[in-house]
This record gives structure tokens, C-alpha cells and sequence, in this order.
């Protein structure tokens, strides 16, 4: 049995544990922030650091991704429920932890059922674009704060806007010196070393100049009054057509963070060597939200900015993410008095910094220079998730992700190949200028399993590389008698595939074009049977003597 912090020594446990205090000090206002933008009290942030940080730490496979609510589920659950409930009210309340419920419940799911593999299917271009669409509109929140602007948080991104537009001519410039001050402090000394917290360096510099200048009397927004007390058990009372209206948000919430916190768990694993489990992962989150959905917290997932930080700092178990859970406690218990003069001016710069990376500029322009279509997919998700919603933006994703899956699947590689003079040197694509592979022979290479989308293509390509051939014989004269499929990158072959595949073989008869397989695979060469397409040798090489061998003994039948 594996012990329950892998990786944790009697060496390290100091270093360790040193770790988490520097995490609850950048996961504190960090979740405030979080808190706030997903339109909840400060207090279902620093929930979501006790026991859903404490279970998720002692179930998952990394020793290092740390559990917390992100800027993509904040944003999730501001636009998702507020539609539903106005932000701050117990309905609210209620619905956003029903919300994290059922995303745990969803995970535990695909845990059992084993589709971890399923992380892969949102490629980078849409996570890029649905977290970046995501990252603008907390932006344009966070700017107001800092401005001193009051806009509607639970609104469209373009009333947000127009909003802030509208309300320039009531800037506060207190407000504007405070963020101005905390985002020198936040970029400087990020600049100067990244191990000390200077999110909390600038809400505890903040919250003295608030206090001793006596500030909030000026206008400048403070966090408030926060409860205090340990997280407690909390049933969401809500009616079943509720519940089942936050399944599509609970949804969005699952892939996003199956999709990025798998992507992160498995690549810490690969940078420090040891092995992570991605269904054991699910678990984990589902473990996570549904214990944050009972204490008062909201949707967790994976937080890349604190797992770097706990990478930077030498971190490599989970003790940091339970140290920090038992600071939070302590917090929450003795000391939420101390937040309450934070200035919402410094919070709205401490998120925006957090978040600025998460519009995914550079990957924008890397995307830019490698493939433009792929730019389009991430632009599409952008500006779906931007103005229309995360919820239609997630359905454009999915769309956009079955859309690059069948183009691509439909588009496979086919190649009309080449002998050498070398009778054992493997077939290359042919060169050009020529149309036989060998005299009276064409082979080609199919790289896909022939199935609806693509056999019309096969079909074509067969077509074009014999008429080709028929049209320009070698120098010797030898016409066209013989076509070799090598069906070693066919996988499988379905119903359409198999019929349009037997139109190709009887306009190749009529073309006094004989048809092989080469290299065919065993479930392929049943199916083939199964589909009456199995007539005809096979070549079991793909190289010249192959090749004039099997001509050789068809022609001496």
C-alpha cells in the first residue's frame, strides 16, 4: 500500500511544510478574489481551501497539482447561476454549491467509467480560446474595480463594457493610485523573486494605508464584514428542476477541468519522475467538489499558477495543500476580522495578474505562426465563450473539436509509391515524373482506417493514380495490370467504407486493373472477408522483389 503522501521523507517534510504557508499565502486573496467574481461570499472561497483541499490531496496520483477554485470556474459559476438567482442571495448560494455537487458527481463517473483519455479531446487551440474568452471578461471586471467603477458582475461582457464605458467620468483616483500601487509591487517584485508572496504583501500594505488613512470613507470599496467559523455541513435544499438546470454548467465545469487539470497533473509527473493516474485524478476532483459543495465552498479544479509556485519552491508532495488547509482553519476561526478592510482596488489587482496569462497571448501568436486554421478554432472559442456565454462557448468547442476530428479524419494521407532499383529497399513516395511504381504495376499507401468520411476520398485517389498511369506507360510500354493497396495504417474498415471500397474494385476491373493487399492486418483481413472484398493475393512486403514477385506469380497463373 502506497503511503499517503508519496514522495514525503523525513528530509523534506520542513521544506515541505514551509511550502504551504507560502501557498495559503497566495491562495488567500487569490480566493476572495475568486470568490467574488463568481458572485459569493468571500468565505466559499476560503472553504474550498479546507476539506476539499485536505481530500483531494490525500486521494490524487500527482504529488503536486494543487486543488482550488481557478478563474475558469468562478467565471462558470457567475455566468451560469447568475442567470438563475440573483448574486448574493441563498438561492445563489445554494445553486452554486449544487453546481459543484454535481461536477464532483460527474467526475467520480468518468472515474469509474475510465474516460481520463477523454482530457485529450478539447485540443489547445479551444482550451486556449474558452479560458482566454473567460480570462477577458474577469479582466474587464477586475479593471473596474480597480478604477473605482461599479458595473453589474453578473452581466454580458459587452453590458460589462459599455458599463465601464459609461462610468469613466466616476473614477476614483484613490482607487486608481491603490491598484496602480499594488500592480508595480505585484510585477516588480514577481521580477525581483517569485518565492515571496507578494499577492499577500500587497493586501496587507493595502488594508494599513486603507485603515490609517481612514480610505473607505473616500469611496474606496473594501471587502466587508466576513463570516467567521469552520466550514459546516451544507445540503444544498433546492427543488429537482433546479438541480437539473445546473447539469449543463456542471458539465462545462468537468471538461474544462478534466481537459486542463489532467494536461497538468501529467506533465509535472513527466518533469519530475513519477507516474500519475489520470481516472485516480478524476476521483480526486470529484472528491474534491462534492466535499466543497457540502462545506460552503464552490466548484474546485486545478490551479496551474499555485501548482508552479509549489514547483518553484522545491515542493514535491501534498504537504503544502494540507498545511495550507489547516492555516485557512485557523484563519476562518480566529482571524477573518483582519479582512475585512482589504481594499477591493488591490483585490481587483491581484486577479488581474493572476489571470492576464490566461489570455493565452503567446500561444495566440504561436498558433499564428504554425497554423492559421487552428488560430481560427482558438478565435472561434474566444469569441463564443466572450459573447455568448461559457456555457455556448463550451458547445463550441465540442463542435469545433468534432469539426478538426472529422476534417481530419477525412483528409488522411494517400500515397502513390516507389521502388528504388535496390530490390530490397523499402517503397518511398513516388518521385515525379513517373506514374508506375514498377513497370505494369501501382502501389499506394492509404494512413487511416476506411470508414464514411474518407472513402470518397480513397476512391479518387485511386481513380487519378491510374488514369495517370494508364495515360503515361513507361518507356518499356508496359501498361497498368496491377494496383497494391498497403493497408498497413488501416485499422478498420465500416459498412460505407467497405461499399464504396467495392465500386473502387469493380471500376478497376473494368480498367483490366487488378487489385492487392499489402501488409493487411489480421481484424482487417476478417473484415475484408466479412465484407466479400477478400479476393485477390496479398503481398506481405512493401519493397520492389515484394512487389515484381507477386506480379510474377499473377500473371503466371
Amino acid at each position: 500500500m502506497s503511503p499517503p503522501l508519496p514522495g514525503l521523507t523525513r528530509s523534506n517534510v520542513g521544506l515541505e511544510a514551509l511550502s504551504g504557508v507560502t501557498l495559503v499565502a497566495i491562495a488567500v486573496p487569490l480566493n476572495i478574489g475568486y470568490a467574488q467574481i463568481a458572485g459569493l461570499p468571500p468565505t466559499a472561497g476560503l472553504y474550498a481551501l479546507v476539506v476539499p483541499a485536505v481530500l483531494y490531496a490525500l486521494t490524487v496520483s500527482s504529488r503536486q497539482v494543487v486543488a482550488s477554485p481557478d478563474a475558469a470556474a468562478a467565471a462558470l459559476v457567475a455566468s451560469s447561476v447568475g442567470g438563475l438567482a440573483v448574486a448574493g442571495s441563498a438561492d445563489y448560494l445554494s445553486m452554486a454549491l449544487a453546481q459543484a455537487i454535481i461536477s464532483g458527481l460527474m467526475f467520480v463517473a468518468c472515474s469509474v467509467l475510465k474516460l481520463g483519455f477523454l482530457a485529450t479531446f478539447l485540443s489547445k487551440p479551444i482550451l486556449v480560446g474558452f479560458v482566454g474568452g473567460l480570462a477577458l471578461d474577469i479582466l474587464v471586471s477586475q479593471l473596474a474595480k480597480m478604477l473605482g467603477v461599479r458595473i453589474e458582475s453578473g452581466d454580458e461582457f459587452v453590458d460589462k463594457v459599455g458599463q465601464l464605458v459609461a462610468g469613466l467620468d466616476t473614477v476614483n483616483w484613490i482607487c486608481v493610485v491603490i491598484s496602480s500601487m499594488s500592480l508595480a509591487i505585484l510585477l516588480v517584485g514577481r521580477r525581483l523573486n517569485r518565492s515571496v508572496p507578494w499577492a499577500l504583501v500587497v493586501l496587507v500594505v493595502t488594508t494599513l494605508a486603507v485603515v490609517w488613512a481612514d480610505l473607505a470613507s473616500r469611496g474606496v470599496s473594501v471587502l466587508g464584514k466576513v463570516e467567521a467559523g469552520p466550514p459546516q455541513l451544507t445540503v444544498p435544499q433546492l427543488e429537482l428542476t433546479v438541480w437539473l438546470s445546473l447539469v449543463p454548467s456542471a458539465l462545462a465545469l468537468t471538461m474544462v477541468t478534466m481537459a486542463e487539470g489532467l494536461l497538468v497533473s501529467r506533465s509535472y509527473g513527466a518533469k519530475n519522475g513519477y507516474a500519475t493516474d489520470p481516472n485516480r485524478d478524476l476521483a480526486a476532483f470529484g472528491v474534491g467538489n462534492i466535499a466543497s459543495g457540502l462545506t460552503g465552498g464552490f466548484a474546485v479544479g486545478s490551479s496551474t499558477s499555485r501548482t508552479a509556485a509549489m514547483d518553484q519552491a522545491g515542493s514535491r508532495t501534498q504537504l503544502p495543500s494540507i498545511v495550507a488547509a489547516a492555516l485557512a482553519l485557523l484563519l476562518l476561526v480566529f482571524g477573518t476580522a483582519v479582512l475585512e478592510d482589504i481594499p477591493s482596488p488591490a483585490i481587483g489587482a491581484v486577479v488581474a495578474v493572476a489571470v492576464f496569462p490566461l489570455l493565452g497571448i503567446p500561444e495566440l501568436r504561436e498558433l499564428w505562426d504554425l497554423n492559421r486554421f487552428e488560430l481560427g478554432v482558438a478565435a472561434a472559442c474566444f469569441l463564443g465563450t466572450l459573447l455568448l456565454g461559457p456555457i455556448p462557448g463550451i458547445f463550441i468547442a465540442f463542435v469545433l473539436a468534432l469539426v478538426n476530428l472529422a476534417r481530419r479524419a477525412a483528409s488522411p494521407a494517400v500515397d502513390v509509391l516507389g521502388a528504388e532499383a535496390d530490390a530490397d529497399h523499402a517503397l518511398t513516395p513516388l518521385p515525379t515524373g513517373r506514374s508506375m511504381t514498377v513497370p505494369g504495376v501501382v502501389v499506394m499507401r492509404f494512413a487511416a482506417p476506411i470508414f464514411f468520411a474518407n472513402v470518397g476520398q480513397l476512391d479518387e485517389s485511386i481513380h487519378a493514380a491510374v488514369e495517370a498511369a494508364q495515360a503515361s506507360p513507361p518507356e518499356d510500354g508496359t501498361p497498368l495490370a496491377h494496383l497494391v493497396l498497403d493497408m498497413e495504417a488501416v485499422t478498420d474498415i465500416d459498412v460505407t467504407g467497405a461499399e464504396g471500397f467495392g465500386e473502387c474494385r469493380t471500376w478497376l476491373a473494368a480498367r483490366g486493373v487488378q487489385l492487392h493487399y499489402s501488409r493487411v492486418r489480421p481484424r482487417v483481413a476478417v473484415l475484408l472477408g466479412h465484407y466479400g472484398l477478400d479476393e485477390g493475393t496479398t503481398a506481405f512486403g512493401t519493397n520492389r522483389a515484394a512487389i515484381e514477385a507477386l506480379t510474377t506469380e499473377v500473371d503466371s497463373r
